[in-house]
C-alpha cells in the first residue's frame, strides 16, 4: 500500500529507528523518527522555483513540541498550543545551523523544515533526534543538500564520556555539548561545562563526532531505497561578471577594508556598490546582462574574497589588528547607582549596558516543559536594538537570534553562580547592547559577570568571553581573535569560548563551510584561552570579584528551616496566617516544600520581626523561659496571657504581683503588654504563667536571695 521503508539500529545502548513512505507522503521529505520510546515527525518542502528577489537561502526551520507528546492538556483558557517557547526557539536554531552550509550554493528555493515532537518517553531529549531525523528527512527529498549529517550529545561523568545521556543523568555531567556534522567534519557545537579545560573539551567534540557515526550510515542506507531523484540544479557560475566586477570596484573595496572605523567603513563600501550597480545597469532601451540579484550576489562574494585574500596574504585585518589581538576593553561597574547591580562593557565598537536584579522566591519563573514544570532562579535576557549597528527597524518581541543569543550568555554564567543555599536570590540579567560591531553575545557574558558582581552575587570567578573566526581556502587557514562583525560574515567561522582562568563554561562553533578539522579546532581553543585570559585580566580593573554587601537598593533575604508538618500552621487556613505575617511585618515570605522559608526586605528589622513570629509557630515555648506576651482576657481567678505564637496561658492571681491582689483587673486588663515566665504545665497540661517572678519594666527574672533565717527576699 505505501512505498514503506525502515531502518533500525542500536545507538547510545538504545534503538534508533528511521521510517518513511507512510506519513506526509506530499512533503518533499519526511521521516519519522524513533530513538527510545521518544518519537519525532521531520518534514522537508522546497519550492520548485527560486524565489524571485532574494541574494539568499531562504530557509526555515520549525521546531514544535506538541504537549499530548507527554500525554499533557496545554495550561492557559485556549488549550492550545501557543506562540513558540523558548526551547522551542533554541531547537529550531540548533536544526538550523548545521544543515544551512550544506544547501547547494546559489539554492534560492523557499525551504521549510517542519520537525514535530508526537511522543517524548521524558528520558530522551528530542532535539538530537529532530536533527537526525531533518538530516534524513532532507537526504530523501531531493533538494541539493550535502549530507547527510548527524548529531549527538556528550555527557562528561565522574571523568568519562557519555554518549547521548538520560535526561536525568545529565544532572551529574559536568558537560552538555551537542556536536553535529558530516562523516568527515564538524559543523556545529553547542555546550555548557563547569570549567573544564581546553583538551577535554575538544576530546569530547571529537567523542561526539565519531559518537554519530553509525547514524550517517543508517541514514545513507535508507537514501538507496527510498530517496527521491535529485532535482535538476546546476549552481550558476558568475566568473565573467566577477571579472568584470574586480575591474570596476576591487580598488575602491581593498581601499574601503583600511577604513578602521567602521561607519566609515561600510559608507565607503555603499559607494563602491553604488558604482558597481551604475556599471551594470543597462542603458534605457538595452538588455540588462546579469540580473540585480545576480550583481548583489556577486558583490557579495567580492567583498568577501577580497578580505579573506588579505588576510591570507598578510595576516593584517580590516582594523589593521594582528590575527591574535585583541580590541581595546573599557569596563566600568555601578553606573546606575539605583538599580542593584550594572556594567559598562566596551570591547572596541561593541558596547553592553548590563543590569542586574536580585529578586525573591515569588520572581522565580515558572516553566511548563514537557518533562514537567520547574522553577528558573536565573534569568538572562538580551536585547539587540537596530540602533546598535545604526540602522532603523521594527522594535518588538524578541526574535530567534535575541534569544538564542541570551541562552549562550545564559550558559557561559550558571556554572559559576552560587548555590541556592548560600544565595538565596532569583536573579534576572538583562543586556542591552548599545553597539555592535562583533560578538555582543561575549560582550553580554563579560558585563553579565561584571553586573552581578556589582550586586554582590558571590559568583565562584569571573566569566569572560570572546569570538573566534576563521579564514580558510584549501590548505590555508587563518584563526582571528575577537572578531568583527564583517569577519563573522565573510568568514568561514563563529567559534565563541566562554569561560574562567581555570576553564571553559559554555562554547558554540558554527561553520560556513562544509566543516573544519581538530587542528583547526585545537589552534582555535588555545588562541581563544589567551585571549579570554587577556579579558578577564582587564575586566578585573574594574571588579575582580563580588562586592561584601548588596546594594542600598536590594532586598536582603534570610532563610530558615521549619519542620514540614508545621508548614500547614505557618500558612494557616486560606493563608490568613502568613498573609498576617506579610501585612503586620512588611516582609515578603516565601515557603517551599521541604521547609525551607526565604524572609525578604530591605529593612532588617522587618525580616527579624517575621522571623520571630513564625518562630513562635513552629517552635514550643521552654519551661524557664521568659517571654513577653499580651493580656487576651481577664478573669476573677487570673488573666490569660497569649506569649508564644497563638499559644495562650493562665497567670493565676496569686502570680500577678508580689503584693496582694484583690482583683484581677487591679493589675492587668485586656491588651496590656507582660513580661511572663513559663513555670510549667498542670496536671491538665494546662500552661502555668507567672509575671511576679519577672521584672515588668525590663523583662528581666526577679532573683531572690534568702536570709539567714531561710526566708528569701528580692535582691
Amino acid at each position: 500500500m505505501f512505498n514503506y521503508h525502515k531502518v533500525e539500529i542500536e545507538w547510545g545502548g538504545r534503538p534508533l529507528i528511521l521510517e518513511t513512505g507512510k506519513i506526509a507522503r506530499q512533503a518533499d521529505g519526511a521521516v519519522l523518527a524513533t530513538y527510545g520510546e521518544t518519537v519525532v515527525l521531520a518534514t522537508v518542502v522546497s519550492a520548485k522555483e527560486p524565489k524571485p528577489g532574494f541574494d539568499f537561502f531562504p530557509l526555515t526551520v520549525n521546531y514544535q513540541e506538541k504537549t499530548y507528546a507527554a500525554g499533557k492538556i496545554p495550561g492557559g483558557y485556549f488549550k492550545r498550543e501557543g506562540r513558540p517557547s523558548e526551547k522551542e526557539t533554541l531547537v529550531s536554531r540548533l536544526i538550523d545551523r548545521p544543515i544551512r552550509p550544506l544547501f547547494a550554493d546559489g539554492y534560492k528555493n523557499d525551504t521549510q523544515v517542519v520537525v514535530t515532537v508526537v511522543q517524548h518517553d521524558l528520558e530522551n531529549d528530542p532535539d538530537i533526534l529532530s536533527i537526525v531525523a531533518t538530516s534524513a528527512a532532507l537526504t530523501l527529498s531531493g533538494v541539493p543538500f550535502m549530507g547527510p549529517i548527524g548529531g549527538a550529545r556528550v555527557g562528561y561523568i565522574n571523568g568519562e564520556y557519555v554518549l547521548n545521556p538520560h535526561i536525568d543523568e545529565m544532572q551529574e555531567s559536568k558537560l552538555d555539548l551537542v556536536v553535529a556534522g558530516t562523516g568527515d567534519a564538524v559543523l556545529m557545537v553547542e555546550s555548557e561545562a563547569k570549567e573544564l579545560p581546553e583538551d577535554v573539551m575538544l576530546g569530547a567534540v571529537m567523542f561526539g563526532h565519531k559518537g554519530f557515526q553509525p547514524v550517517l550510515d543508517a541514514i545513507i542506507k535508507l537514501a538507496e531505497v527510498a530517496a527521491k531523484d535529485p532535482r535538476d540544479f546546476t549552481p550558476p557560475s558568475f566568473g565573467d561578471l566577477e571579472k568584470d566586477m574586480l575591474g570596476v570596484a576591487e580598488a575602491d573595496l581593498r581601499a574601503a577594508y583600511k577604513i578602521t572605523d567602521k561607519q566609515a567603513r561600510y559608507a565607503a563600501v555603499d559607494a563602491a556598490k553604488a558604482k558597481v550597480k551604475a556599471a551594470f545597469t543597462p542603458a534605457e532601451g538595452e538588455e540588462a546582462k546579469y540580473s540585480p540579484e545576480q550583481v548583489a550576489t556577486v558583490f557579495k562574494e567580492l567583498q568577501a574574497k577580497i578580505v579573506r585574500w588579505n588576510i591570507l596574504d598578510t595576516s593584517a585585518r580590516i582594523d589593521g589588528r594582528d590575527l591574535s589581538t585583541v580590541r581595546r576593553i573599557e569596563s566600568e561597574v555601578g553606573i546606575l547607582p539605583r538599580t542593584h547591580g550594572s556594567a559598562l562593557f566596551t570591547r572596541g565598537e561593541t558596547q553592553a549596558i548590563v543590569v542586574a536584579t536580585l529578586g525573591t522566591g515569588e520572581d522565580e519563573q515558572y516553566v511548563d516543559a514537557l518533562t514537567g514544570m520547574y522553577k528558573e532562579t536565573f534569568l538572562l535576557h538580551y536585547n539587540f536594538p537596530p540602533y546598535s549597528v545604526g540602522e532603523t527597524g521594527r522594535m518588538g518581541s524578541p526574535g530567534r537570534r535575541e534569544i538564542g543569543h541570551g541562552k549562550l550568555a545564559w550558559r557561559a554564567i550558571r556554572p559559576m553562580l552560587p548555590a541556592t543555599e548560600q544565595f538565596p536570590y532569583t536573579l534576572r540579567v538583562v543586556s542591552e547592547i548599545t553597539e555592535s560591531n562583533g560578538s555582543s553575545s561575549m560582550a553580554t557574558v563579560c558585563g553579565t559577570s561584571l553586573a552581578l558582581m556589582d550586586a554582590g552575587v558571590p559568583l565562584q570567578k569571573p566569566v569572560a568571553g570572546i569570538a573566534m573566526g576563521l579564514i580558510k581556502e584549501g590548505e590555508r587557514f587563518a584563526v582571528l581573535s575577537d572578531i568583527l562583525g564583517d569577519e563573522d560574515h565573510l568568514g568561514d567561522m563563529d567559534f565563541k569560548v566562554a569561560g574562567t582562568t581555570n576553564g571553559i563554561t559554555a562554547l558554540q562553533m558554527d561553520i560556513k563551510i562544509d566543516g573544519i578539522t581538530e587542528e583547526i579546532m585545537k589552534v582555535a581553543l588555545g588562541q581563544a584561552k589567551d585571549g579570554r585570559l587577556h579579558i578577564l585580566g582587564e575586566m578585573g580593573k574594574a571588579l575582580s570579584g563580588a562586592r561584601s554587601e548588596l546594594g542600598e537598593f536590594a532586598p536582603r533575604i534570610e532563610v530558615m528551616h521549619i519542620p514540614t508538618d508545621k508548614i500547614r500552621d505557618v500558612i494557616g487556613s486560606g493563608g490568613k496566617v502568613i498573609r498576617e505575617i506579610v501585612e503586620k511585618t512588611g516582609a515578603k515570605i516565601n515557603i517551599e516544600d521541604d521547609g525551607t522559608v526565604k524572609i525578604a526586605s530591605s529593612n532588617a528589622k522587618e525580616i527579624e520581626a517575621a522571623k520571630k513570629w513564625i518562630h513562635t509557630i513552629v517552635a514550643e515555648p521552654e519551661v524557664g523561659e521568659i517571654y513577653e506576651g499580651t493580656v487576651v482576657k481577664t478573669a476573677d481567678f487570673g488573666a490569660f496571657v497569649n506569649f508564644f505564637g497563638p499559644k495562650d496561658g493562665l497567670v493565676h492571681i496569686s502570680q500577678l504581683s508580689n503584693e496582694r491582689v484583690g482583683k484581677t483587673s487591679d493589675v492587668v486588663k485586656e491588651g496590656d503588654k507582660v513580661w511572663v515566665k513559663l513555670m510549667g504545665f498542670d496536671e491538665r497540661g494546662k500552661v502555668r504563667l507567672s509575671m511576679k517572678v519577672v521584672d515588668q519594666a525590663t523583662g528581666k527574672e526577679i532573683v531572690r536571695e534568702k536570709k539567714a533565717e531561710g526566708e528569701e527576699t528580692a535582691a
